[in-house]
């Protein structure tokens, strides 16, 4: 199989030189099983730290056309495929915002969303018939829930304090006393708890917006993680841009980073700092809100950092990585998808599991910091990854996205 890899370049202390392609196994294998080799440099960029592929449309194949976040310069890149490992730019860059650390294109190839750490910017950018880049569109700012402008909450926009709260204290134990956001007289003491906590924390605790992931969800609607703001926000797309329809609180400080959809149609998103998965439900009328929560797993340590969230080939498992303590948590997904439960925490292979891919019964793991990729074999019983079996140099690995 063919894999677009990206990467960090000199301009934000990498090694990559631009968007790599990966191989495993023969080329045209259907699986990722076989060994690993890096083919190198398929298109020149600085930091391609995400790639999304175009979906296709009655004019082109799916990846004839692929678009890069270039983090350092705060834009996002098209490229045109011009043979089986060369893409050549197609037109100028569209500056986005600072730290543009994803994107991802609308199921309809009309669009495409650009999420900026730097700044919290969410971006709409149109795409022509042709897959290039037009006019950009900047959603509205989030406001920080948890900050003197939060507005109050409205069960009808989804901002649900007291479930995160509900479904953080059901994995706390003998701490859930500490979360705030409840009900009742847990919601006083928890209050004052906060207010103490944010008194000792209030020079070294302030808060920016971070954009960090964007996805899509049927109907229409547009899913979007705020890091920085512990926020999930839903939006609609419109002619001119992306209209906020809700949005859910998560823990303050958790730090919600990637996620992905299950087939039953909830949403699991890892945070980055507090190292959970939160699994969010809809309701009838389409208000989200937060369903439960659990830790990745024990043994992880205050500094290390979430990362990436997958789904094994049956739905019944999500793998986690972590970075700091470079680990791959696996959990089982329960009932309909309303549950997840912590199986096993296994070493990753390599050093800061930046990305990870699932390919039926292989785990591929990008590891930034080791300029390597792994392939590590899922066990199909236990959904536990296994010892690496292949292993690649590559430079600087951000992200790897198969190619059809």
């Amino acid at each position: 199989m063919r894999f677009l890899t990206g990467g960090y370049t000199a301009d934000m202390d990498g090694a990559a030189s631009g968007i790599g392609m990966l191989l495993a196994g023969a080329p045209d294998a259907a699986l990722a099983g076989g060994p690993l080799g890096f083919a190198g440099t398929v298109a020149t960029a600085d930091s391609p730290s995400w790639v999304g592929l175009h979906p296709g449309s009655p004019s082109l194949a799916k990846g004839d056309i692929v678009y890069a976040s270039l983090e350092g310069r705060g834009a996002v890149q098209a490229f045109r495929r011009t043979g089986e490992q060369s893409f050549v730019a197609l037109g100028e860059p569209v500056p986005t915002g600072r730290s543009n650390c994803h994107v991802a294109v609308a199921p309809d190839a009309s669009y495409l969303v650009a999420a900026c750490w730097g700044d919290g910017r969410v971006v709409r950018v149109s795409l022509d018939g042709a897959g290039r880049l037009g006019a950009a569109s900047i959603a509205p700012a989030a406001i920080d829930p948890y900050g003197p402008d939060a507005p109050a909450p409205d069960a009808d926009a989804g901002i649900d304090i007291a479930a995160a709260a509900r479904a953080l204290r059901a994995v706390a134990g003998e701490y859930a006393h500490l979360v705030p956001g409840g009900d009742g007289e847990e919601e006083a003491e928890a209050a004052q708890a906060q207010e103490h906590a944010e008194a000792e924390l209030q020079d070294a605790d302030a808060r920016v917006s971070r954009a960090h992931e964007t996805i899509f969800l049927p109907g229409g609607v547009v899913a979007t993680t705020d890091l920085g703001f512990d926020l999930v926000r839903f939006w609609r797309p419109t002619a001119d841009g992306l209209r906020p329809v809700q949005q859910v609180v998560l823990p303050r400080g958790s730090g919600p980073r990637h996620m992905v959809r299950h087939p039953s149609g909830y949403l699991y998103v890892i945070t980055e700092l507090s190292h959970e998965v939160f699994v969010l439900g809809a309701s009838r009328e389409g208000v989200w809100s937060v369903v439960s929560g659990t830790s990745i797993g024990p043994g992880i340590l205050p500094t290390d950092t979430g990362a990436e969230l997958a789904m094994s080939h049956d739905a019944g498992f999500l793998y986690a990585g972590v970075r700091g303590i470079n680990a791959i948590g696996t959990l089982r997904v329960r009932g309909s998808g309303e549950s997840l439960e912590p199986v096993a925490l296994v070493e990753a292979g390599v050093d800061w599991p930046r990305h990870h891919l699932v390919v039926r019964d292989t785990l591929l793991v990008a590891g930034q910091k080791s300029d390597d990729v792994a392939a590590l074999t899922l066990d199909t019983r236990t959904g536990v990854p296994g010892k690496v079996r292949y292993r690649t140099a590559v430079p600087s690995p951000t992200c790897l996205v198969a190619l059809p």
